[in-house]
């Protein structure tokens, strides 16, 4: 059915502040549908909200973050209706109008840098805020290009709140200083609004959603290497699409299938992309059983079913490198290395500490609250792998408002001696609403208190 309002479409799943425990058992055993990339998500809203005509999103990820966006878009005039089918999002034609009151895109980066770059594109103005931990994390690597292209932006010493206006713009060849997927997408965004042929030059690879998904709502970018270009001004077209799974995500199921004894899980509908698939390269060197079949393709994107068995790790020393490619998933890829044979040294993990929280310190923290020898040194984590039966958990972690940082300690409880809390579940639904949930599908013991 279609909903009487846009407001009714935005079911919030932000639970209160809560603390879960997770324990030991049995096997983990079953199939497990990915949840929807929350990458794609943000991007299919964005772009459609821009689009002329009407869209259709099937497979969204409706977490707190994903939310948020949406309900931006709607505050920016796109129609945004959720039914039994999935969203339906009516575009503006590349018309944003003000909103009547500042954009809240609450904890998620994403949602408000590349929106950031739509508004400036469209030629509005807009406000943007956020809660305690979005704004403490840096805007500047956003707002710099867009005032380059013509923007006017205000910020508060390059943080949250933001005034942007949008004016005639023009197009920009931009290096960004460090490899940023979000970066790159919001000049993209900005450049469907600019005169002239936009060129951004990453300096490392990063996820390529952006350039995959244009083209389906009729957009024209070229990607040469590490070079990507797009001529402006473009008009876009409204058309269907279906999430598909998220790697991030899944990476909490499938790590707990390596380390909990006798597991093995399935994950389904997994985006299979080169830019997302770090961890599981990574997995396989430290010599995870990982198996893959061949799934559909949706939004631009190829997607696997992923199968992982339980089976011994081995220590890995890590190339900087490589962290663009799984940036999210190093914390539960660290709760990976404590149940490995030696010492792991993950290194180049600088972006970490302008995550949700300073990332780095919690994930360090996290293992040493559980008996596990982490330390850090410089930008580089280095953990002791206490093997398959030796992490002693019992640990209570501080998440700090940290989703990934409270689904990896939960992870880490299914497999070590003694049961692990943490302090606060409530923030989960930012990425991944449905988490304890799924796990408990598959046999898992964790539950909120």
């Amino acid at each position: 059915m279609q909903l009487a309002t846009p407001e009714a479409a935005f079911v919030s799943h932000q639970g209160s502040e809560k603390s879960a425990i997770s324990r030991s058992g049995k096997a983990l055993c079953g199939r497990l549908r990915a949840p929807g990339d929350k990458s794609v998500s943000h991007r299919a809203l964005i772009l459609a909200a821009l689009a002329q005509g009407e869209s259709r999103i099937r497979g969204l990820l409706e977490s707190g973050d994903v939310l948020a966006t949406a309900r931006a878009t709607a505050a920016l005039g796109a129609g945004v209706h959720r039914d039994a089918e999935g969203w339906r999002i009516v575009g503006t034609g590349g018309r944003f109008t003000r909103p009547g009151a500042p954009l809240d895109l609450g904890n998620s980066g994403t949602g408000v840098r590349l929106l950031m770059g739509a508004v400036a594109g469209t030629g509005a103005t807009a406000d943007f805020v956020g809660d305690s931990s979005l704004s403490s994390r840096p805007m500047a690597r956003v707002l710099d290009p867009l005032a380059a292209m013509g923007a006017e932006c205000t910020s508060t010493g390059g943080r949250l709140p933001v005034r942007l206006t949008g004016a005639p713009l023009k197009a920009i060849d931009w290096t960004p200083q460090m490899a940023s997927a979000q970066v790159k997408s919001a000049i993209l965004l900005a450049a469907l609004g600019a005169q002239g042929e936009t060129i951004v030059r990453e300096p490392a690879p990063t996820r390529d959603h952006t350039e995959r998904m244009l083209p389906l709502f009729g957009g024209r970018v070229e990607t040469d290497g590490l070079t990507v270009r797009l001529k402006g001004p473009q008009s876009l077209t409204g058309t269907e699409l279906t999430v598909p799974g998220d790697p991030s995500s899944a990476a909490f199921a499938v790590i707990a299938a390596l380390i909990v004894p006798g597991s093995r899980v399935t994950v389904t509908g997994l985006i299979d992309n080169p830019a997302r698939s770090g961890l599981y390269k990574v997995l396989e060197r430290m010599g995870a059983k990982l198996t893959r079949s061949q799934g559909e393709t949706h939004s631009g994107e190829n997607t696997i079913d992923l199968t992982a068995e339980t089976g011994p790790l081995d220590a890995i020393d890590l190339e900087a490198e490589i962290a663009p490619s799984m940036i999210d998933e190093y914390p539960v890829l660290a709760v990976a290395a404590a149940f490995a044979r030696g010492e792991t040294r993950l290194r180049g993990l600088a972006e970490l500490r302008a995550k949700e929280s300073d990332r780095l310190a919690g994930t360090a923290a996290l293992l040493t609250a559980n008996g596990i020898n982490a330390r850090i040194e410089g930008d580089d984590l280095i953990v002791t792998g206490c093997g398959p039966d030796g992490v002693r958990g019992g640990g209570h972690v501080r998440t700090h408002g940290d989703h990934r940082l409270a689904m990896s300690g939960l992870v880490l409880g299914l497999a070590a001696r003694q049961p692990v809390s943490i302090d606060d579940a409530g923030m989960i639904a930012t990425s991944y609403p449905g988490f304890i949930r799924d796990m408990q599908s598959l046999g898992a013991d964790m539950e909120t208190a």
